[in-house]
Order: C-alpha cells, then structure tokens, then sequence
C-alpha cells in the first residue's frame, strides 16, 4: 500500500520486452518486459520481493544494485499502464510502500492502475498550475470534485469532474519532485481511483440486485 507521495525522481537504465510474435519458442512470459530502474533513495534497504511504485504501478523487485534495482512486468500492466512507453532515459516517479504507524501523506494507493489519461491543457498559475486531464468515460464516475486520485503514482486532489476529463492543481513541489512537472499535452499518465469508490459502487449494486430477488 502506498500514499501516492514520490519520494524519488528516478530514471530508466535499461528495458528489455519479450515479443511473444518473434519467437515461437518464446517462454511464458512472453508480452512482458523487465526494467532497471535508478532510484538510490527507494533502493536503500530493498531486497528482492519488496515492492515499489514506478508511475503508480506497483512491481516486485527482482535484484538491487549500486541504486539501482530490476523490475519484471507482465503483458497485463504494460497493456493497462504507460509503462510499456517508457524507454531509457524516462524519468519515472518512485515511492516505497507505506511503513505501518507512518504518516498518510496523501491518501490509499493501491498501485494497481485503472487505466490511462493523457494530458489536455495546461493552465499556468502565480503560484501553481491548473492541469486539464482526460480519461476513459468508465473510470468518470468515481471521480468527484475535492476527492482523491492517483496520476502517475502522484496523490492529488480533483478540481472540477466531467464524463471525459478532471482537473487538478499542481503546487510548485509537485511540479519540481515529479514527471508531472514536464508532461505536455498528449502524453499519457497512469490513472488510479479511490478504491474506496469502487468498494462503495459494489456494495450498492449488490444491494440492489437483492432487493430485487
């Protein structure tokens, strides 16, 4: 579980994708990817089994070193995720899992991507910036003005929630600590909703469908 506070800009060393169509003896993990990724900061004290956000995708380390530490991905998050788009020299935001009895900076981040948005517009400010985000209409209504999501792994706060878009407000922090800081229109980020929205709309169509049994 993660918060959706980066902790580290970190940077892609190395991807090596697995083509399933190029080799027909190509091993069950074939659509997957495996990534190297600097990040010293996040890479202090990891080992082999923990797990780290990358873009708000939560992957499983395979190997640390020298600040760096290797990822695998399956065909599955590359398809739901942009970070099939990543190539060396991508910066990607990083964050450490929660430590329990440690401060909830943000809000729940589960790392499990919804889907992908991209950037619309950009609205410079005095003192922050106004981003303008579409999204895919499904993901629409768990969106609602002052609540919680997550883009590229970062915690923040919708201003205003349409059928196809959201707005956020990016303060000089996010814009200098995160990717959110350089994305331009048309670039695509990484989309997480409140779980607790989900769990909500599940339990409500649940009920329903009993009332009418």
């Amino acid at each position: 579980m993660f918060t959706g506070i980066v902790e580290e800009l970190g940077e892609v060393v190395a991807v090596e994708f697995t083509d399933p169509a190029a080799d027909g003896n190509a091993p069950a993990t074939a659509g997957s990817a495996r990534f190297r990724l600097r990040g010293p900061i996040v890479t202090e004290g990891a080992a082999h089994g923990d797990s780290i956000a990358v873009n708000g995708v939560c992957l499983t380390v395979v190997e640390t070193a020298d600040g760096e530490f290797t990822a695998d991905v399956m065909a599955e998050t590359l398809n739901r995720s942009g970070l099939g788009a990543l190539t060396v020299g991508s910066r990607v935001n990083l964050e450490r899992p929660m430590a329990l009895g440690g401060r909830l900076g943000g809000h729940l981040v589960q790392g499990h991507v919804d889907g992908t948005g991209s950037i619309v517009e950009r609205i410079p400010g005095d003192q922050w910036e106004i981003v303008k985000i579409a999204l895919p209409h499904q993901l629409a209504r768990y969106l609602v003005e002052k609540g919680s999501i997550t883009v590229d792994g970062v915690s923040l706060t919708v201003v205003d929630a349409a059928d196809d878009h959201f707005t956020v407000s990016l303060i000089p922090t996010t814009l200098a600590l995160t990717t959110l800081g350089t994305k331009q229109a048309g670039d695509p980020v990484n989309l997480e909703v409140d779980v607790l929205a989900k769990y909500v709309e599940r339990l409500l169509g649940d009920r329903r469908t009993a009332g009418r049994a």
